[in-house]
């Protein structure tokens, strides 16, 4: 979609947009994944470790999931970095990709698969080749950064899916912190201290 020079909105009208398309995805979650939010809560909580890829903004919406799972006191790796280990067997992969077939995160999930670590992928394409592989997938109703026909958002390419991504990422947290039992003061001495 091209914004229209004659009809551009204002910075608080584009707030709207975006909340009401972040409302409506966020309510699709549940009806589109049925028991698989908890699923993959479950398989994040019972991982050895956990390990988080994502391309470009999708990449940096899941570091705000990595950071908030330290926080809870899990063993996280951002895959890329320079001290993210191997992962192994009881290990989880989380993927975030909107197309579901960005070349490097399809790698990392067959590698994760082939060790027998589990994968749970985000992604806004059930039928993708990250979806087959997966252990648990979160389909989102967005458009992947393709998509550039304003029938599912009037945003520009994947930025509903990213937004959904981050999303998805707090409610994941926000349920494991709550099942874990922990106080906020407990999880408060993880933040860093070194800024």
């Amino acid at each position: 979609m091209t914004p229209s020079a004659t009809a551009q909105p204002t910075v608080a009208q584009a707030l709207e947009i975006i909340a009401a398309e972040n409302a409506v995805a966020v309510r699709g979650l549940d009806a589109a994944n049925g028991g698989a939010l908890d699923d993959a809560a479950r398989v994040i909580r019972d991982a050895n470790r956990v390990f988080l890829l994502g391309a470009g903004r999708s990449g940096i919406a899941l570091q705000f999931t990595a950071m908030r799972l330290m926080h809870l006191g899990l063993a996280v790796h951002v895959v890329g970095e320079v001290t993210a280990p191997a992962i192994g067997e009881g290990d989880v992969l989380l993927v975030a990709s909107g197309s579901g077939s960005t070349a490097g995160i399809v790698r990392a999930a067959q590698t994760a698969t082939d060790v027998k670590a589990s994968v749970v992928a985000i992604t806004a394409d059930a039928a993708s080749a990250v979806s087959k592989l997966a252990t648990v997938t979160l389909l989102v109703e967005a458009a992947r950064k393709l998509d550039r026909d304003s029938t599912v958002t009037a945003q520009y390419a994947g930025s509903l899916f990213e937004q959904t991504v981050v999303t998805i990422g707090d409610a994941l947290f926000h349920s494991l912190w709550l099942d874990s039992g922990q106080t906020a003061d407990e999880l408060w001495p993880r933040h860093s201290n070194l800024e």
